[in-house]
């Protein structure tokens, strides 16, 4: 009688399996850092430079402008009327305009600086078993989406990406959801996802001799291990 799958996974735990190193731990930058034993990198994605921070500037300037033009506005009839003669009503508007009012404009900035130092974090990894988004600005974070737990894929491509000749790839799973930003060929990739999820969900429902060498699945083309 053949060996379980569970079997197999019991037979490698021990009372070594949960021991890490604590100086090793903190060091995580890398994919290659959070890859499992023999899980195998196929594929590599970045988004495209420009998009990803020209995108940022440009998709809530309009807004921005507008807010500072009342801005100044306000502030430009204030003095006119004498408003300012007293130090009172000056350390009001620095505080009640620079500081508060123009909060929207300070987040845009902050949004920009940190798509700006955040890009070279980014990268969009595709394993034999499951999609890895890292990401960050400080610290590195991790995002692990399983082929078998991913429910839907989608491809959306706007005016702006249009000319840059990128898209954004939705990726939503039964617990998380997430953005491929500004990938070259995106409707091709998306197409290799869904497929390769398909292919994947189909091996394991698909009934099989407990697994063998050589599983027919059901007319798939997956055919790891």
């Amino acid at each position: 009688m053949g060996v379980s799958i569970m079997d197999d996974v019991m037979a490698r735990i021990d009372s070594d399996f949960f021991k890490i190193d604590d100086n090793a731990a903190i060091k995580v930058n890398a994919v290659e850092d959070v890859l499992t034993e023999d899980e195998e990198v196929l594929l590599r994605l970045t988004p495209d430079r420009r998009d990803y921070i020209l995108e940022s500037i440009f998709k809530g300037l309009p807004f921005v402008l507008l807010w500072v033009a009342f801005d100044v506005f306000a502030i430009t009839m204030m003095v006119n009327s004498g408003a300012f003669a007293h130090m009172g009503a000056i350390i009001f508007l620095i505080i009640g305009f620079f500081a508060l009012h123009l909060l929207p404009v300070w987040l845009y900035v902050a949004g920009i600086v940190r798509r700006i130092g955040g890009y070279k974090n980014v990268e969009y990894v595709f394993t034999d078993r499951r999609l890895i988004i890292r990401s960050g600005l400080v610290g590195i974070d991790f995002k692990f989406f399983y082929y078998s737990d991913i429910t839907s894929v989608d491809v959306k491509v706007g005016l702006w990406d249009r000319m840059f000749k990128v898209g954004d790839i939705y990726v939503k799973s039964t617990t998380q959801a997430a953005v491929l930003e500004d990938v070259h060929n995106p409707y091709q990739y998306g197409a290799k996802i869904q497929e390769l999820i398909q292919d994947i969900k189909t091996d394991i429902s698909y009934p099989n001799a407990l697994r063998p060498d050589e599983n027919p699945g059901y007319g798939t083309k997956y055919n790891k291990k």
